[in-house]
């Protein structure tokens, strides 16, 4: 009995030193998929433009990228295979086309607190809206 309540001491020893590494890891690997789907939707924004001749408008948004909105002329798409997905923490993206600036839109992901700002994990990721 008194060696089942070694082995069980241990292991919780175990698990309060390997988890919160192996969370943390998680938690950037969702980052990293937030920059990897912002990359792609950016790639599928900009085949978009190219058959459009102009980015999708705020109103039409990502959905845009997967089906035809009204009154558009030259659309090729759909530009991405599946629907626009959330981002890793499930929340939709973030999308508004610009007028001026030097970025022709904006798209980007609250982050991890699903809010403006924010710092490590909770940061905003993307490309952001002129502020």
């Amino acid at each position: 009995m008194i060696e089942l309540l070694v082995v069980m001491v241990i292991l919780g020893l175990l698990a309060g030193l390997v988890g919160p590494r192996l969370f943390g890891k998680a938690d950037e690997a969702k980052v990293q998929t937030a920059i990897t789907q912002i990359g792609m939707l950016k790639g599928a924004l900009n085949m978009y433009r190219l058959d459009v001749g102009r980015y999708p408008t705020s109103e039409n948004g990502l959905a845009a990228l997967t089906r035809e909105p009204p009154s558009t002329e030259f659309w090729q798409g759909p530009y991405l295979d599946d629907e626009v997905p959330a981002d890793p923490w499930g929340k939709p993206y973030r999308y508004r086309d610009q007028k001026s600036g030097l970025q022709n839109f904006s798209l980007y992901s609250f982050g991890a607190d699903g809010v403006e700002g924010g710092e490590d994990l909770d940061a905003d990721i993307g490309f952001l809206p002129d502020r």
